[in-house]
């Protein structure tokens, strides 16, 4: 007699026609519409004029796109690094059952509510050199413009972008630590090992996928989110945090070369899409095995 789960039958293939249309309407066409446009020569008002590569040997050949790539990179890198760790270990903590966990997590989910727009504004007020917080602290840190050299705005940015999304990914990990089985850690102390151990050889082995989707929507969300450059420095200092979402921004809005935007979009995608894939595959996600060993 064949197992009851081997008798059910998959879903058909009709069950995944509502997904692939919206997926084409909203992601395929703008997609294949923004690859068509960094072929022409368009001012948002005029008919486009068709111009082969020009924009991509423009953008080759462009050094301060080249800059923004590194700056967007080191953006995304120290991202990475700072909300990864902290993420993991509230989201293991706000798993458990400590007394007022539930109060806690509550006000350490509070940024996540707040728009970019509202985040940006008030870390602005608060870093600033004559009234913030440096100001405060100015036998401290020294300097109190530190929205004033590269490596000040450069942190503030990483800061002012974990400070924010940082709840978020806890929210990830607290319901991955909260699927791993009771009974590894009751063996686990049963043998002798400690919170520590079981934290680094039952709990991140069990994340792993976790980490791997969390580290996904950061790179994705570094390399599209330009709205935290703009109201906190603005480029600034100079063009010294000028990412290339925000030199797309600058270039649509603000000279109307929408054509030439259209290719630093059209190479996000590119980045976005390869960075996403190589994780996928390096990890061994695609292969979505479970994590649940001896289970």
């Amino acid at each position: 007699m064949r197992p009851a789960a081997a008798t059910q039958a998959r879903p058909g293939a009709a069950w995944a026609v509502p997904g692939l249309v919206f997926f084409a309407l909203f992601a395929l066409v703008p997609m294949v519409g923004v690859v068509y446009l960094s072929l022409t020569s368009w001012d948002g008002l005029s008919s486009p004029q068709f111009t082969g590569l020009n924009n991509w040997s423009r953008f080759l050949g462009d050094g301060q796109m080249w800059t923004d790539t590194v700056v967007t990179a080191v953006l995304l890198v120290g991202n990475i690094l700072v909300q990864a760790p902290i993420s993991i270990l509230l989201g293991v903590w706000s798993a458990g059952r400590q007394r007022n966990r539930a109060v806690l997590s509550a006000v350490f989910f509070v940024p996540l509510l707040f728009s970019t727009a509202a985040t940006a504004v008030m870390w602005r007020q608060l870093l600033d050199p004559n009234f913030g917080i440096p100001a405060k602290l100015s036998g401290l840190i020294g300097s109190t413009d530190l929205l004033g050299s590269q490596s000040g705005a450069v942190a503030c940015l990483v800061l002012v972008t974990s400070w924010q999304f940082i709840p978020f990914h806890t929210l990830l990990y607290q319901g991955a630590a909260r699927t791993v089985p009771e009974t590894l850690y009751q063996a686990a102390a049963i043998d002798g090992a400690g919170r520590v151990r079981q934290f680094f050889s039952i709990t991140l082995p069990q994340l792993r996928n976790t980490i791997v989707t969390s580290t996904i929507f950061m790179v994705v969300g570094g390399l599209t989110a330009f709205d935290i450059v703009l109201l906190l420095t603005d480029g600034g200092p100079g063009t010294d945090t000028s990412i290339l979402p925000f030199a797309m921004y600058q270039t649509a809005f603000r000279t109307y070369d929408y054509g030439y935007a259209s290719v630093i979009a059209s190479f996000l995608l590119l980045l976005a899409t390869g960075a996403s894939f190589v994780m996928v595959k390096l990890s061994g996600y695609d292969k979505m095995t479970s994590t649940l060993e001896g289970m």
